[in-house]
């Protein structure tokens, strides 16, 4: 008889909390588990066990969108304009522009749906399930809830799964949780308000079973299940536009309401007050339109970050959408995983205790390389020996100066410490063993040395090992165990966020060896096991610190570890120290207690956040946005993935990150380290300046131009420009001068100063007014040129010619002033760093010798060559030009100068 299980009744609540019988009673499933009739039913009801993929954007809609820009719409209407003067070329070159454009931003950024399906390739492929009282093998997308599944090591749990049986069960819960170490799992209920983390009754879909074997009910399946709500959270996290976006779509508004007020006051004026001829005055109209019109912008900005990618890539950071390269240089707030981003996701034996004394262990990782201080003597011989013997893990060379781990990180951790004692394996022998258990929480093996003399040796929690000892190994050879002793040093040890294991021995000569056997041990010590910061990582952070920008730590794991980790990393004071009575860690428990606004008036005070789930990531990235400010989010397991799509820049783990989060990102980080956040922090600082100083040196070419057919209109002079001169400084200056900025080596101190504010113009109040009276500097100098050419006699193409000469000098003198705009470029520092400036400035010289003197562009651009002296005053002028505005930026140095003096006075 095929079940009848409404989707309510195949639900069961906080399965991890009750007891198992009442799960099978709940789900109506026996020992035998289902028949495949009830399996069918329930499958019609439950649906299959996959996740839900989510509605797609058509690839050719998405390559619109990239055209939904106010900058490409002033783009697209320089194209309309010069298809209305016939200027096909131009309109076609144009054109090619906003598609290349288009182009490079569709096949640079991820979107969401690739995030998702990352996470659905994290699911099994097939599961071991009992139906109609036999063990099959069924493919995992047809399991249902109350399905009886067995694991196995090596396994990927199919499904969420409420335990049953758990014999020396641990699964690797990285990807979910963030824990370094794999979880030690059991039947019992744990409490109603536990964590995932804490969940230790269950085993969660596309974890991965490291050891032992289990047998658990399917409580969840697809969508139900912890990772299909993870997925839910990454479809509903949604995306921010990034300071650059923002700031260039609100200045390319802005522009174009100037350009078009301006071209109708021109119009008025010139038809009303000086009755130009409409033909005339519509020409004069679309030359200052062309001339105001900035169209290289857009392709100047996707070229200036499309270069930052490659020399990101350089320094280890894949960039996978092109506006977060110049989003990384605004962050005010990095949120950072801690296993493998700020630590080396190796455990260490850092610290060992002995009843005789106490030793410190030097060395990172899984490099046996480094020492033990003091000297020891038979009693750090001894605990070495269990570190060495009772393990299962292997390192050898990986053949490229490493090392490589096969077996558990603490495993791997206590055989380095052996390692670095040099202590080995040689001579001895196992017999027999009494493998870890999570119930019983410890390991012993049954060793016989070379001698043939035989020994107990047993590592395990603390407490576990005690009950079972009955002396300790001291000075003068076995004495009663200290409890008293032993407790105290593993609070201390706990205390530093250590990992706290022990060791114990027990001589025999019996052939086997059982559970019975572990009694009236010799207890030798204690290991203090960290996974330890990178010493880079720690540089890195003051250096953010420096900058400005605040990092906090959101892990998974205790909040002691944390807290230990980050008193060592320098994002918490030292214990004992200055301000250590004010700081505040939040658990994840803590913070569900929170409302969302509660969380907002504290998260800016809170450094480290510990035991935390997804949906808590993604509240206190929002928390911390409320406040405006621009955050970053590391990660690498799927339970990172919905914060890194909500963070303004998401940043992903290359090596150990999977490939959910990686396609949720922005930022890849090619070798999982911190310091290469900090890196890439500079580095988009960097792109940022050099775009800011491209968008000042670019506008005033089109201000200078425009205010010169503008003052031509408005006082009805001769043009001193017609709009095809105009369109070939425009082309002349873009494919030569424009680019060679944004290869600008970032300026001192950098990393000094905080971070800019974010929303604003892409260009300040200040710096427009720069701008404005540079445009009117180049566009007076070429008024001037073309004025006194007319005057000398000269005719009229050579007058224009002379201007448009003007123009291009001018703004290759202006190209120099821009290389600092923050100091004077006075100095020998301009003519070097940037070789790309004079290769520009060689091409436009020949280019414009070309425009001067080649026939045929004497024809299509109605230019005349030009005697010595027609080459003099454009020179001349362009020098006057550079000095007039280094005086105008030591100006403007003089007046950011003087409220700060008076606010130090």
């Amino acid at each position: 008889m095929a079940d009848t299980l409404t989707d309510a009744q195949l639900t069961v609540a906080r399965p991890y909390a009750l007891d198992a019988d009442e799960v099978r009673e709940a789900l109506r499933v026996g020992a035998d588990g289902l028949t495949a009739d009830e399996a069918a039913a329930r499958r019609e009801v439950a649906g299959p066990n996959l996740l839900p993929e989510a509605k797609r954007t058509p690839g050719w809609l998405r390559f619109l969108s990239h055209f939904n820009d106010t900058l490409i719409y002033i783009l697209l209407a320089a194209a309309a304009i010069k298809a209305v003067m016939g200027d096909w070329l131009d309109f076609w070159v144009i054109m090619a522009v906003a598609v290349i454009n288009a182009v490079i931003g569709y096949v640079q950024e991820g979107r969401a749906e690739k995030a998702l399906a990352g996470i659905r390739g994290m699911l099994s492929a097939d599961a071991t399930v009992r139906r109609d009282g036999a063990w099959t093998t069924i493919a995992a997308a047809d399991l249902v809830p109350g399905d009886v599944v067995r694991l196995m090591p090596g396994d990927k749990v199919p499904a969420d799964v409420r335990l049953v049986e758990a014999t020396q069960l641990r699964i690797d819960e990285a990807a979910l949780t963030g824990e370094s170490v794999p979880s030690s799992k059991q039947t019992a209920p744990v409490a109603v308000d536990a964590g995932v983390g804490d969940r230790a009754s269950m085993a969660f879909s596309g974890t991965i079973v490291s050891a032992g074997q289990g047998v658990g009910v399917v409580t969840g399946t697809g969508a139900a299940t912890e990772i299909g709500k993870i997925q839910a959270l990454v479809g509903e996290a949604g995306s921010l536009d990034t300071p650059l976006t923002k700031q260039l779509d609100g200045f390319g508004k802005a522009l174009t309401l100037v350009i078009l007020g301006m071209a109708l006051v021109m119009m008025l004026i010139g038809r009303y007050l000086h009755q130009m001829p409409m033909p005339e005055l519509i020409s004069a109209t679309i030359g200052f339109a062309v001339a105001a019109i900035p169209e290289g912008l857009p392709a100047l900005v996707t070229i200036t970050l499309a270069i930052g990618v490659q020399q990101m890539a350089r320094r280890n950071a894949i960039t996978r959408k092109l506006p977060a390269v110049e989003a990384l240089g605004s962050v005010t707030t990095v949120c950072s995983d801690k296993t493998g981003t700020l630590t080396k996701n190796e455990m260490t034996v850092r610290r060992i205790v002995t009843p005789v004394g106490r030793y410190e262990v030097s060395g990172l990782g899984y490099q046996p390389d480094g020492g033990i201080t003091p000297a020891g003597g038979r009693d750090l011989a001894a605990i070495l020996a269990v570190a060495d013997l009772c393990n299962d893990a292997e390192l050898s060379p990986d053949g490229e100066g490493g090392w490589r781990l096969v077996g558990e990180p603490t495993e791997g951790a206590l055989k380095v410490a052996a390692m670095k004692g040099g202590v080995t394996d040689a001579g001895t022998k196992r017999l027999a063993v009494v493998p870890f258990d999570s119930a019983n929480k410890f390991m012993a093996t049954l060793n016989e040395a070379g001698d043939g003399a035989r020994a107990i040796l047993v590592k395990g929690a603390p407490d576990r090992l005690l009950d079972r000892s009955l002396t300790q190994r001291g000075r003068d050879g076995s004495e009663p165990v200290d409890r008293s002793f032993w407790e105290a040093a593993i609070d201390e040890l706990s205390g530093q966020g250590l990992r706290v294991l022990a060791a114990a021995r027990k001589a025999t000569r019996a052939d086997e060896l059982g559970e019975s056997d572990l009694v009236d041990l010799e207890f030798l010590g204690l290991w203090g096991i960290v996974d330890p910061p990178r010493p880079e990582a720690i540089e890195a952070i003051a250096d953010c610190h420096a900058a400005g920008i605040r990092v906090k730590m959101i892990t998974g794991d205790h909040a002691g570890t944390a807290v230990a980790i980050s008193r060592e990393m320098g994002l918490l004071p030292a214990a004992g120290s200055a301000g250590d009575a004010e700081v505040r860690v939040l658990t994840g428990a803590e913070l569900e207690a929170l409302s969302q606004e509660q969380l907002k008036a504290v998260v800016r005070d809170v450094d480290v956040y510990a035991r935390t789930s997804p949906e808590h990531k993604i509240r206190i990235v929002r928390a911390l946005q409320a406040h405006h400010e621009v955050v970053a989010m590391t990660g690498d397991g799927v339970n990172d993935a919905p914060a890194l799509k909500r963070a303004d820049v998401g940043v992903a783990m290359g090596i150990k990150g999977t490939e959910a989060t990686k396609e949720a990102a922005d930022i890849v980080l090619a070798d999982d380290n911190f310091a290469t956040i900090r890196s890439a922090i500079a580095e988009g600082r960097r792109i940022y300046d050099n775009l800011r100083k491209s968008v000042v040196f670019l506008l005033p070419t089109n201000g200078a131009q425009s205010l010169v057919i503008l003052v031509a209109v408005l006082f009805g002079l001769t043009l001193p420009l017609t709009p095809v001169q105009v369109l070939w400084v425009n082309m002349v200056t873009a494919v030569t001068l424009s680019l060679a900025l944004a290869y600008e080596p970032a300026e001192r101190g950098i990393m000094t100063r905080p971070p800019r504010a974010p929303g604003g113009s892409i260009i300040s109040g200040r710096e427009l007014g720069f701008v404005l009276v540079v445009s009117l500097l180049i566009g007076g100098a070429t008024l001037a040129v073309f004025g006194i050419s007319l005057a000398r006699g000269a005719d009229l193409e050579v007058a224009r010619t002379e201007a448009v000469t003007m123009l291009a000098l001018g703004q290759l003198a202006y190209l120099l002033n821009c290389r600092f705009l923050t100091r004077s470029s006075l100095t020998v520092d301009v003519l070097r760093g940037n070789p790309v400036i004079w290769w520009s400035a060689l091409v436009l010289i020949v280019l414009q010798a070309g425009y001067i003197y080649l026939p045929f562009m004497n024809d299509l651009f109605a230019s005349e060559p030009l005697d010595a002296v027609g080459w003099l005053l454009p020179i001349g002028m362009s020098v006057v030009v550079f000095l007039a505005v280094e005086a105008l930026k030591a100006l403007r140095r003089g007046r950011t100068a003087a409220p700060a003096l008076n606010a130090n006075a």
